[in-house]
């Protein structure tokens, strides 16, 4: 047992500050620190709800899928917006597994076969609950159904890129991959090689 055992805490009030496209609330609670002081502490929290994202791998060619779309925080830090990242999407009450088949399918027109789940993790876990499901599958030219690119009734404009992995990651040391469930699935790829063949 460490002194951090001791450590609690206690929600004292929850308001909704926003519930639009996504609900953030204002957070009460009443945390015991590992010393044994409670303290009254104030945080904001984003809703977000349980997403997938994956990284389509060809052995043969050594190269990924992935995609390419506009995103409103990055151009707010006045960057390029067109952001380089995996496909995902929300779960939508689906199964991990289905919801990442229909969003690879949606998003770059390849239908996924096998595919394998090395791990999950929280995107942001000191402002928004949104847990990602990563997956990887090995995916070659005859599993191309359609041209991809998102769909129109939900506004997505997306361009679909296949790169070699060794270029992926020089792409993140050049900052054009800043996405980083994408930077997190080209590592684990990367280490992983051996194994995706």
């Amino acid at each position: 047992m460490t002194k951090f055992d001791k450590a609690k805490a206690e929600i004292v009030n929850e308001k909704t500050l926003s519930n639009g496209w996504t609900r953030l609330s204002d957070f009460q609670i009443d945390y015991t620190d590992s010393d044994g002081e409670t303290h009254r502490l104030q945080r904001e929290v984003y809703h977000r709800t349980p997403a997938a994202t994956i990284l389509l791998y060809d052995p043969k060619r050594d190269t990924v899928v992935l995609v390419r779309q506009f995103r409103l925080p990055v151009f707010l830090h006045g960057e390029p917006a067109w952001v380089i990242e995996a496909p995902a999407g929300l779960l939508d009450g689906d199964a991990p597994e289905v919801a990442i088949r229909r969003e690879a399918e949606e998003e770059t027109g390849f239908r996924v076969r096998d595919v394998r789940f090395p791990f999950k993790a929280y995107s942001s876990p000191g402002s928004s609950m949104e847990l990602l499901h990563f997956f990887a599958a090995t995916f070659d030219t005859t599993d191309r159904v359609s041209d991809g690119g998102g769909l129109t009734h939900e506004h997505e404009d997306i361009e679909v890129l296949e790169v070699q992995l060794d270029k992926a990651m020089a792409m993140i040391e050049r900052g054009e991959i800043v996405d980083l469930k994408t930077v997190a699935l080209l590592q684990w790829a990367t280490l992983n090689r051996g194994s995706l063949r």
